[in-house]
């Protein structure tokens, strides 16, 4: 790689024919090896094969604008709050001691990726997430976004009770000016105690006018920034799951039809990714309800706009989704798990009317199935643990939400072991890395296309890169779904390096007990 590749990144220069930099692009080659099969009556034969793909990454991130509905909640003021913290390098005391600004719990901000083995030292090569390919930071995004409720972020961020008092006073001018744009309100389709804090909201009741009017608010948010990338992402209340059905939905056209006859099944959540996408920005979907039905999922393919959700993964799901995958690869059987949750802040209020809650425990449940699919021997009939999840909403923990989880697993013998954990969350500070995180990838998707024949395209519409941060993966149609936490955090890894230009290690280590051949 010549030395103007240095500039892709701090630590890291790949020196390989399979890598150069054209006007600020870097073009890599990768070659994809797969195994193919086919299922014969003699057995299953597998025939591994090499697929060359060629990416194009523009280096320099665009300038980017995150509109967070549901920016007043707990999840948008702590969000917006801690970049200003960093921003500002802001400290505060607390009875522990002093504490300073970061952002731990950022995949993209603090995480590393395992590069192999130094051959002089056989010292183990880690570098930072953040310096493979360029990158936003957190501190780069223009933040802004709607709210069902009038207040400034600050009395937002001191209703939330999530940072300490001296950082909120800190914070107070930054915070008290921003005030959350009026957001769409329609009472179905979240829980009745949400009413009185709904004193921000589009007058009317027409659909198609509520369209408009967060399309104009997109448009304008564009061109007051003089933005190159807008991400819309919902950070809002959990809805109920809205119908899927012909007619309504289930094409892009019924959707557009649907918005314009009033329908009273399109959802806020629907008006906003349909907004987002005509509007050519891309679509999140934090909350765990139904947002992305097929004929959204249509309309973003029909004008290049990623979307992705569903649900932020953050905390007892995040943990489940990697210690499920323990068990099973340990050769362990989970027979039966048991969540429980208590929480007090307005997501726990919201969730304790049934219709909320059965689009969380949906989305919360799902999570172990492509582990149980995984091994035939431990489950040779597929049929899933006893699961069982339990939301209650307790006001006097406020943020932070307490999950207690217990664990039966058939071991050796017909013997049995209970894993019992407990989890003491502070539930925003767990989801708002996952908010810049979800912001900072698509951006980058955004600056990538790949070629396998003579054509450069962007990357499927349905961005399920994101799937590590999401307990309900939405996956482009006919794709195999991916909860196993690390299995989701190698497949995200291994894309950005080869983005970069070379694979990742292998990790068999095995020159630790061979001789090493000679590299060709």
């Amino acid at each position: 790689m010549s030395n103007q590749v240095n500039g892709i990144s701090k630590r890291l220069i790949v020196e390989s024919s399979n890598v150069k930099l054209v006007d600020g692009v870097l073009e890599s080659k990768f070659n994809y090896r797969k195994n193919h099969f086919e299922h014969r009556a003699d057995g299953l034969h597998v025939t591994p094969k090499e697929h060359e793909y060629s990416f194009k990454t523009v280096l320099k991130p665009r300038k980017t604008g995150l509109l967070l509905v549901g920016l007043g909640g707990n999840n948008g003021s702590t969000a917006v709050g801690s970049i200003y913290a960093n921003q500002y390098g802001m400290t505060w005391r607390t009875k522990e001691g002093s504490n300073q600004a970061n952002y731990f719990g950022s995949v993209t901000q603090t995480a590393t990726v395992h590069l192999g083995y130094d051959s002089a030292t056989q010292n183990q090569i880690f570098v930072p997430f953040k310096d493979i390919v360029p990158i936003l930071s957190p501190n780069d995004l223009v933040i802004s976004g709607w709210d069902i409720s009038n207040s400034n972020l600050y009395d937002a961020m001191a209703r939330a009770k999530v940072f300490e008092p001296e950082l909120q006073e800190k914070l107070r001018p930054f915070m008290e000016p921003i005030v959350p744009l009026p957001s769409v309100y329609y009472p179905d389709f979240i829980a009745s105690n949400q009413g009185d804090r709904a004193n921000n909201v589009i007058p009317g009741s027409n659909k198609l006018e509520h369209l408009e009017h967060i399309r104009a608010d997109i448009r304008k948010f564009k061109q007051d920034h003089e933005l190159e990338c807008v991400i819309v992402l919902w950070t809002a209340n959990t809805e109920r799951y809205t119908d899927v059905r012909s007619g309504l939905n289930t094409t892009a056209d019924e959707i557009l039809k649907s918005i314009g006859s009033n329908e009273d099944e399109v959802s806020p959540s629907n008006i906003f990714a349909v907004a987002s996408i005509l509007e050519g920005a891309h679509y999140i979907n934090g909350s765990p309800q139904n947002t992305l039905v097929p004929g959204i999922i249509e309309l973003a393919d029909r004008h290049n706009v990623f979307v992705g959700g569903d649900d932020f993964k953050s905390g007892q799901t995040k943990f489940k989704s990697a210690f499920v995958d323990f068990l099973v690869s340990s050769g362990l059987k989970p027979e039966c798990i048991v969540s429980y949750n208590h929480l007090g802040n307005n997501d726990g209020k919201n969730l304790s009317e049934a219709r909320q809650f059965r689009s969380k425990e949906i989305s919360k449940s799902s999570v172990v199935d492509d582990m149980v699919k995984s091994n035939q021997i431990l489950f040779p009939d597929a049929k899933n643990p006893d699961h069982c999840v339990v939301i209650k909403y307790v006001p006097f923990v406020a943020d932070s939400k307490r999950a207690m989880d217990e664990y039966i697993c058939s071991i050796f013998m017909g013997g049995k072991q209970t894993f019992v954990v407990h989890n003491t969350c502070e539930d925003s500070l767990l989801a708002s890395p996952l908010i810049y995180d979800l912001a900072i990838l698509t951006e980058l998707a955004s600056r990538v296309t790949y070629k396998v024949s003579d054509d450069y395209k962007p990357f499927h519409s349905v961005l399920s890169i994101l799937s590590l941060l999401l307990k309900a993966p939405v996956v482009p149609p006919g794709t195999p779904i991916s909860n196993a936490f690390m299995r989701q955090f190698s497949t995200l890894t291994k894309l950005v390096t080869a983005l970069a230009g070379f694979p990742s290690d292998t990790d068999m280590q095995i020159e630790f007990f061979t001789q090493l051949p000679q590299s060709k």
